[in-house]
């Protein structure tokens, strides 16, 4: 045998050696390979990974230090800046309520520039909103990369195109747009320059991992998919168109709605007006244009009778055959509660509802005593702030120390200030059976809101509001909401605002709440003007039945069908529809 092929033999087994062990190294190096050879080659390979990879982690590190201000992680001067882009929101129908564009946005690299002054003079002719003597500083300067004009039309792209300056560039971008302008403005939100969400529901979405998503670079367009509201944009609109003819009608500062899914505690549609256009965010800046309804925190005046009422008879202390002295006013120290229609008599629990009682409610919420009153209404869920989606939201003005006075006020809805959509969500529970469900923006199935619902009051008390509340449209102070074929029930509220720690007479908020339909809930219809006035048409008043109830009434006559809900004529009135079942009234 030759020396070529002794060479290319496995080396002699070494003295000792196991079989196990020969076995290992024949695997390990092979059986007919010279191990010298075999060594160097695998060390080569090692050396190459590791050229390679550490020649990627100096090339990022190069292009972090040649583009600047931040935008090297997620933008290339050659790619659009698909690291920006945000999933479409759409409503439950599917139509879109806000999307990206592409759009051309414009930098330089200073350093590539050949004659500032020149590049100075041609962009300010081209773009005359320029500040001059920024650009000059953003030119001279020795970083990489500067931003110049963001979101530029086509028209000016073209134009500066075509000035042929050296060092001047164009990056397209995702430019965040809203379809429906000002009609989900407080829902929705907007986002700033960089597509980032910095309120309403586009906040919300940053805060579920869209903005570590776009530091990593995989928020792109064919990552993500598109973000179900519960809004329904029919239903939107005409709340919105509504609540923009009241306002104009009764001349007040303004106007607020919801719609809210009883079952669900889904937000169907949520207006506050004036609002704004989140293609322009600067409008939000302006404090008349905030969202009242999550924000702002109010005293709801009479609707609050609702929970009152229903504290009582879920006690089992009251029947809606109880009755309480209404034979004069109720003096509290230096305070005289007053009925705005006093019928100077003793006045059962339906009547209470009926015409509104302030001395009523004060008296049965003194019944069961102020423990017991602040107990019930956190139990509500009107002592904490609210917490929904939308990051804006205000916490609840309580009382520090609640005493027989708080009880007496907050009874009949003074005293105690909360966020519309908070008390909303309260008495969805006293509507729905009983079930405290938190208001939700997405959509929520029903099985998803009975696992977060909480039993806070007896079915049968839920039973016997609904009756009050469709005994009030019948033939109490929400006559005026009353909507042939569609059942509704309902509670007026007026309240004086407080105006440098007084009560004023003459500026009101005014609300009216309605349940759709009383016998069988669905749905629930917040309607608030903010400082109505009176005209020929309402002879003068500016109560809650004469503006917000017949707000309502359009409303509801537009957003029924939309809402599937079938007109039911010729129905029997509340007592033998809703109590039909109860042998005894109690």
């Amino acid at each position: 045998m030759s020396a070529v092929d002794t060479g290319a033999q496995a080396a002699p087994a070494k003295r000792g050696e196991t079989r196990l062990q020969r076995l290992f190294r024949t695997m390990l190096y092979g059986a007919n390979v010279d191990r010298n050879v075999k060594a160097k080659a695998r060390l080569l390979l090692a050396m190459v990974v590791f050229i390679g990879l550490y020649g990627i982690i100096a090339g990022r590190l190069v292009m972090f230090a040649v583009i600047s201000d931040g935008h090297s992680g997620r933008r290339s001067v050659t790619q659009d800046a698909v690291a920006t882009a945000r999933p479409d929101i759409i409503d439950r129908r599917g139509s879109i309520i806000a999307t990206d564009v592409k759009t051309p946005s414009l930098f330089a690299e200073p350093r590539k520039l050949i004659d500032v002054d020149e590049a100075v003079e041609l962009l300010t002719a081209t773009l005359p909103d320029l500040d001059a003597k920024e650009l000059r500083e953003r030119l001279s300067s020795n970083r990489g990369f500067v931003w110049l004009k963001r979101e530029i039309t086509a028209k000016q792209q073209k134009e500066i195109y075509r000035l042929g300056l050296p060092g001047i560039g164009f990056l397209t971008e995702n430019k965040r747009i809203y379809p429906n302008g000002p009609v989900v403005s407080h829902e929705i939100g907007h986002v700033n320059v960089d597509n980032q969400g910095i309120a309403g529901m586009e906040k919300w979405l940053d805060g579920q991992g869209l903005a570590a998503l776009h530091m990593a670079g995989l928020a792109t367009d064919r990552l993500q998919r598109p973000v179900e509201l519960a809004l329904d944009l029919r239903v939107q609109f005409a709340l919105r168109d509504e609540l923009v003819k009241a306002r104009e009608k009764f001349s007040a500062n303004a106007a607020a709605g919801v719609v809210l899914n009883v079952n669900t505690g889904e937000v169907v549609a949520m207006v506050s007006e004036p609002d704004y256009d989140p293609n322009n965010p600067r409008e939000a800046n302006d404090p008349t244009r905030i969202n009242r309804l999550t924000t702002g925190v109010f005293e709801m005046g009479s609707t609050f009778k609702i929970f009152t009422l229903a504290m009582g008879l879920d006690s089992g202390r009251v029947t809606l055959n109880s009755q309480f002295d209404g034979r004069q006013t109720l003096r509290y120290g230096r305070f005289t509660i007053h009925d705005d229609h006093p019928l100077n008599r003793m006045l059962s629990v339906p009547e209470i509802f009926t015409y509104s009682s302030n001395i009523g409610a004060a008296r049965m919420a003194l019944s069961l005593g102020p423990e017991y009153h602040r107990a019930f209404l956190k139990k509500m869920g009107q002592l904490d702030r609210l917490r929904t989606e939308i990051p804006e939201s205000a916490e609840p003005i309580v009382p520090k120390r609640w005493g027989e006075l708080n009880t007496v006020t907050i009874a009949f809805g003074h005293g105690l200030s909360v966020a519309p959509l908070q008390a909303l969500m309260g008495v969805g529970a006293v509507m729905n059976g009983g079930l405290l469900i938190p208001p939700t923006f997405l959509k929520r199935t029903p099985e998803e809101a009975r696992a977060l619902a909480t039993q806070v009051l007896k079915p049968e008390t839920s039973k016997q509001m609904r009756y009050l509340m469709r005994l009030n449209s019948e033939k109490g102070t929400g006559t005026k909401a009353n909507v042939a074929g569609y059942y509704i029930g309902g509670k007026t509220g007026t309240a004086e605002k407080v105006i440098n720690g007084r009560y004023a007479k003459n500026k009101l908020l005014t609300d009216f709440i309605a349940v759709m339909p009383a016998d069988k809930p669905k749905y629930l219809l917040l309607i608030m003007l903010d400082e109505p006035h009176g005209s020929k048409e309402t002879y003068g008043f500016a109560t809650a039945g004469w503006n917000a109830a017949p707000t309502a009434a359009k409303v509801i006559s537009r957003i029924g069908p939309l809402l599937d809900m079938q007109p039911r004529f010729d129905l029997p009135n509340a007592d033998q529809l809703i109590l039909a079942s109860d042998k005894v009234v109690r």
